[in-house]
């Protein structure tokens, strides 16, 4: 008999050896079961240990992580104070709700899932937005084409004006950046509007020739929207063989074409339309000869020379030490826009869509200095209108 009480009094020491209390610290995120909502204050039973409450601006019910909390709910909270003055242990939703929308940030990024976010308000790099309420922020770059604001020359005080016109908006987006540390929430709308094109995309192939609308115009191209709700990008230098100094000049906002396919690179597609067409540059040599006497138009007077125009298709270039047999001081004194004037035909690169001319009854100096100088003004160009499409 006193070995079987003895047995029972080993077995019940073991089991309070081995059973240990988990009392929580501040900081910690505790679970507990609601037992009563009352008068702006929630009381939780944590597990069994003690009891907690959440009142005043701890329960952040702007999260709506805990809007219409009742009885027996499941609940996790942070603790803020160990014992408040009525012996409580005081506890924060609105902690614990910040780190759940952290966490949530997070997974949404992993999971590329898309959600609702409200333009709070914009600046000239995009629009702060409110997201799980959270601060985030879409930069500019990272909204739809649907509302991207194209803005002529990138007047940055006319983008503001666009972009403050989104206030209170709600776009879908999908988390791009989460960096609790630094409070930092990045979000794109075109993230998402590029998923919904991969299925769309799928159907078409580079070389496939399609019938859209010019929907706007900037100084490096032209956007036309095709297919169902897709846009593509016909670059200035591959709307016409001409060099033209604006889309405007050959296109305008409405206009329906035709146009190649000759990129596809993700989300973006790049267009052709001067691709559609015999390039008139490869007959050039049955229409002109190195020393023809030609009557052209000039087009366009550089500080280098004469942009001149032949025919519809064919321009080229009179460089200033082909103008005349003495110093110009002021090219724009001598010569205009639209004034047609005789040219000998000194160099002529199809491959290269380049033609030389000097005026009539001028030496000249032909060379290679003529060609170098135009290569370098017309590359400068071409590379400054690659940045600006980016």
């Amino acid at each position: 008999m006193v070995t079987e009480d003895k047995s029972k009094k080993q077995d019940f020491k073991t089991l309070l050896q081995n059973y240990t209390i988990n009392i929580p610290k501040v900081g910690d995120v505790v679970k507990g079961k609601v037992i009563s909502v009352d008068k702006g204050e929630v009381r939780i039973d944590i597990e069994g240990v003690t009891t907690g409450i959440v009142r005043g601006q701890e329960l952040f019910v702007e999260s709506h992580e805990y809007s219409g909390i009742k009885t027996g709910d499941e609940v996790e909270a942070t603790v803020v104070d160990m014992e408040n003055e009525n012996g409580e242990m005081e506890l924060s939703f609105r902690i614990a709700g910040l780190q759940r929308v952290w966490n949530n940030l997070r997974k949404w990024l992993k999971d590329g899932v898309s959600i609702k976010g409200k333009v709070v308000a914009a600046n000239k790099g995009g629009l702060m937005m409110q997201v799980a309420a959270m601060a985030g922020f879409m930069p500019v770059s990272q909204l739809s084409p649907d509302h991207y604001p194209r803005v002529a020359g990138g007047d940055k005080n006319r983008i503001l004006e666009k972009l403050k016109e989104m206030v209170g908006k709600e776009f879908e987006v999908k988390v791009i950046d989460v960096d609790e540390k630094n409070e930092k929430l990045i979000v794109s709308e075109k993230a998402v509007w590029e998923d919904a094109q991969k299925a769309v995309l799928d159907s078409f192939k580079v070389g496939d020739v399609v019938e859209g609308e010019v929907s706007a115009l900037t100084s490096f191209g032209a956007f036309v929207k095709f297919g169902e709700g897709l846009e593509g990008l016909v670059h200035i230098s591959e709307i016409a063989w001409q060099r033209i100094d604006h889309p405007k000049d050959i296109l305008k906002v409405g206009d329906k074409i035709r146009a190649q396919i000759i990129q596809l690179d993700h989300s973006k597609i790049y267009l052709s339309v001067k691709r559609l067409v015999e390039d008139p540059w490869k007959s050039v040599k049955d229409k002109y000869k190195i020393g023809d006497l030609i009557k052209g138009k000039i087009i366009k007077v550089e500080p280098f020379g004469l942009m001149v125009s032949l025919d519809k298709d064919i321009h080229g270039l009179a460089h200033i030490s082909e103008l005349s047999d003495e110093p110009i001081h002021n090219i724009n004194d001598k010569f205009k826009i639209g004034q047609e004037v005789e040219f000998n035909l000194v160099s002529l690169e199809p491959a290269e869509h380049r033609l030389g001319l000097r005026v009539a009854g001028v030496k000249g100096k032909t060379g290679r200095r003529a060609e170098v100088e135009a290569k370098k003004v017309e590359t400068k160009k071409d590379e400054e209108l690659v940045v600006e499409a980016k």
